[in-house]
């Protein structure tokens, strides 16, 4: 059991909640707001063990007492990961585990901590039914709701929240992290955080994923093309996403393959400001983005980049795998 001190990048995130527990003074709801592997569910949990602590001397979880070794084994009675199966989060998940849940007083300690990842995907009656809780919570809840984005929640929902957003993590931060945490060797360790895009979580992921480099590999090759090619040679650039099962909506391999994608606009654009290769992430492939960089003005550069949100926004609603690609394929094409 570690504190918060193995936690990157969030030092303002982690002041607010030791000043919290060193005055009593706890909010019944938090949003911790960040993308993908910033370190929501970490802090939380450390959170969360902080609070149940038995060492009331610490603002800091001590790791010793009963209530921390449950809290880092996943067994603390007072800390409750609320699930889901579905896409959505249903009103039935939220008044189940949550709003009824809650009535029943802590088992052993101070609080009763739950935590719902993804909370984002809360329809609205399950936020409604939320709503109540938070209006009326008990002395003893805390209610921790972790989002990439607050978008979709109810102005009710975030006027009734302590919103805590989370920072992306330096990159030499987490090269270092890699090397000497988990003996990476130094260029690999580079090249994970630079298209982690500050995410610890995304970086730790590349160095272990076969599939990383595979992806990375799958990108170049297409924008190195892409505006030679057919029709039919750009849909055939996709098959390395294999079978339409493996390639699903909500695929590591397709998320990593737009953020890739992005990140090779960001260094044209960077590199059409700048003319500076050394800031470019995809640094062994400068000549050519170099070259489309004089090709593609700043607004069409742009444009590409609005073109795989909407790509990302379309897989997220289910639209078919084969035509959000096809529809940003042509887009990314200089025309």
């Amino acid at each position: 059991m570690h504190g918060f001190e193995d936690i990157l990048g969030q030092e303002a995130v982690i002041h607010h909640f030791e000043e919290a527990l060193a005055t009593g003074k706890l909010s019944h709801a938090y949003i911790l707001a960040g993308d993908e592997g910033y370190g929501k569910h970490l802090l939380a949990k450390r959170a969360a063990a902080a609070m149940l602590c038995t060492d009331e001397s610490n603002v800091h979880p001590c790791g010793k007492c009963a209530s921390c070794v449950q809290a880092e084994a996943g067994t603390n009675p007072d800390i409750i990961n609320v699930v889901h199966e579905k896409q959505l989060i249903s009103v039935g998940d939220i008044r189940s585990q949550v709003v009824e849940d809650i009535q029943l007083k802590p088992y052993n300690g101070k609080y009763k901590v739950y935590i719902i990842d993804e909370a984002d995907k809360m329809n609205e009656m399950a936020q409604n039914a939320l709503l109540k809780t938070l209006e009326e919570p008990p002395a003893y809840a805390v209610i921790f709701l972790l989002a990439n984005n607050t978008g979709s929640f109810l102005p009710t929902i975030l006027s009734r929240c302590i919103t805590l957003p989370l920072k992306p993590v330096k990159t030499e931060a987490i090269a270092d992290l890699l090397v000497t945490r988990y003996n990476l060797p130094d260029y690999m360790a580079r090249t994970c955080a630079s298209f982690s895009g500050g995410s610890v979580g995304k970086a730790l992921r590349y160095a272990t994923d076969a599939e990383f480099v595979k992806t990375r590999d799958a990108v170049v090759r297409l924008m190195s093309g892409i505006d030679n090619m057919s029709h039919a040679e750009l849909m055939e650039s996709l098959n390395f996403f294999g079978s339409e099962k493996s390639r699903g909506n909500d695929s590591h391999v397709v998320d990593d393959f737009l953020d890739m994608l992005s990140l090779w606009m960001r260094d044209m654009l960077m590199f059409k400001a700048t003319q500076d290769p050394n800031r470019l992430i995809f640094h062994d492939s400068v000549i050519e983005i170099r070259r489309q960089a004089t090709l593609r003005s700043f607004e069409n550069i742009n444009e590409a980049i609005e073109a795989i949100e909407k790509a990302r926004t379309r897989l997220r609603a289910f639209v078919y795998f084969d035509i959000a690609m096809e529809m940003l394929l042509m887009a990314l094409r200089v025309v």
